[in-house]
């Protein structure tokens, strides 16, 4: 199985290099999107072999476990591969209109494939020095992305954003040395069982540790300031994928290694967590209640609906952890689409500031439409994937008794209503300022279908998730029960029963 646990990985490496090579003509778009539909081909063959077989696990280079790189794929692993690949396929396609010749020529679809490489690398490595390279692939292409085209705002973004992830990593590289000289392995399933053996006042430092280097990749309180100061910045393609797949690279690495490995103090880790759940979804909301830019405010609420998968790993019962892999795959789809519906109507507004644009229900009421259906799902309105995600978590939250964090999670609900109203009524229902219609006809037959298509995809895979909830949540709660009984997880990676 090691060939098909490496092909997500390389697939997109080799699209990466095909794409620089011809990155001075307009080859290099059609070679991103090519990429990305081997990619998606290529994840899905391996969440059904996932499906048919159970986990899998491969080592490179003939090396047994733990010694050497290996790669696995459980079912939450499977499908985020397979989520990332769908959100490469439509950001490619939309990229055809929103990016151009100049970005083409600095690279863009070569930076754009190798963050797709390092996160999809980041979801199946097995072990945590692997991790730490593959978030630094991550790095490297994220920063080249977002400050390609070199505006002045853009700089600024990236140097804020670059520096608080530099403390991440120094953080992520002291909790892995330390772990190392504690167990003598780096191996996750391995660590699974070496940990017992560990000085545990000491493991739940490191705990911390990674807690707080994960929880600045995740974007959560207080260690989001990064995010609503970047996303804004660069083209609408990279801002989609970014707010689609990087902040849940680090809710992933979280939800593995806080139920595989620092499961020995939940009193205290989780604790921690469910605090941070809370104020991040409250401060996350208020920010972008404040806001009166539409990226703005959905960058800020990326950080607020983070708060809501962290809700579900930190409360730790069964029904949770489902409410949490739920809501993860749901806020990538829903998250990238309204960017990319941000990016059409600033095409055909003129702008993302709210007090500047108007009229796009009336004269674009396509476009209207296709805002409404992730809008009320992020806010949660029934029947959209948003509202299965928030009941299942809210439920888990009245069974174990916590109401207040109940209250939390409702009411921020509520709140970001208040916010896609606000995009709805100042965007969409009012008059655009200047007198002029904003028109999708204005936008050639190209660019009009390569931005229409991604985004009615991406809706119309928000709609199924809501109105056909019941096999995404068996397929959660089969990914929860993994993550709480990871027996089939160690004995794919190590060949033993722990």
């Amino acid at each position: 199985m090691s060939w098909l646990l490496a092909l997500p990985v390389v697939i997109p490496f080799l699209t990466a290099v095909l794409a620089f090579l011809t990155r001075q003509s307009p080859l290099g778009r059609w070679i991103s999107v090519a990429g990305s539909t081997v990619l998606l081909v290529a994840s899905i063959v391996l969440m059904a072999t996932v499906l048919r077989e159970g986990v899998i696990a491969g080592q490179m280079g003939n090396w047994p476990a733990p010694f050497g790189i290996t790669l696995v794929a459980d079912l939450l692993s499977a499908v985020m591969v397979l989520i990332t690949a769908i959100v490469a396929v439509a950001v490619s396609i939309y990229a055809i209109a929103d990016v151009d010749e100049g970005m083409e020529r600095l690279g863009y679809h070569a930076l754009f494939n190798m963050l797709i490489a390092g996160v999809v690398g980041a979801f199946i490595t097995g072990d945590l020095f692997n991790l730490y390279v593959w978030f630094e692939v991550m790095l490297i292409a994220s920063f080249g992305l977002l400050v390609l085209g070199g505006r002045p705002e853009q700089i600024d973004g990236g140097v804020k954003y670059v520096a608080l992830n530099l403390v991440s990593t120094i953080m992520f590289l002291t909790g892995i040395g330390l772990l190392y000289g504690m167990t003598g392995t780096l191996n996750m399933a391995d660590l699974a069982s070496a940990v017992d053996g560990a000085d545990q006042r000491l493991l739940t430092i490191v705990a911390v540790l990674f807690m707080i280097a994960f929880g600045v990749k995740a974007a959560v309180f207080p260690l989001f300031f990064w995010l609503p100061a970047s996303y804004h910045t660069p083209a609408f393609s990279v801002s989609a994928v970014f707010a689609g797949l990087l902040t849940k690279v680090g809710v992933y690495a979280l939800l593995r290694m806080f139920t595989l490995v620092f499961d020995h103090d939940t009193a205290f880790t989780h604790t921690i967590l469910l605090w941070v759940a809370g104020l991040t979804m409250v401060v996350g909301v208020l920010g972008a209640a404040a806001q009166s830019d539409m990226r703005k405010i959905l960058s800020f609420h990326i950080v607020s609906q983070i708060g809501y998968m962290i809700l579900g790993l930190a409360l730790l019962t069964p029904l949770a952890i489902v409410g949490a892999v739920f809501y993860l795959v749901h806020h990538i789809v829903v998250k990238a689409n309204l960017f990319l519906i941000a990016g059409v109507a600033q095409r055909i507004a003129g702008g993302t500031e709210l007090s500047r644009i108007g009229g796009l229900y009336k004269s674009a009421p396509l476009l209207a439409v296709l805002f409404v259906v992730p809008a009320f799902s992020l806010a949660g309105f029934p029947p959209l994937s948003g509202f299965w995600a928030k009941f299942l978590l809210v439920k888990a939250a009245l069974d174990v008794q916590g109401w207040i964090i109940a209250g939390i999670a409702l009411a921020v609900g509520l709140l970001t209503i208040y916010s896609m109203t606000k995009i709805w009524a100042q965007a969409f229902w009012e008059p655009h300022p200047d007198g002029i219609e904003p028109k999708l006809s204005s936008l050639s037959n190209r660019d009009r279908a390569a931005m229409l298509i991604p985004i009615a995809g991406l809706a119309v895979l928000t709609v199924m998730i809501g109105v056909m909830p019941e096999p995404f949540v068996q397929f959660a709660e089969a990914s929860a029960a993994q993550l709480l009984d990871p027996t089939a997880y160690i004995t794919a990676v190590l060949g033993e029963q722990p």
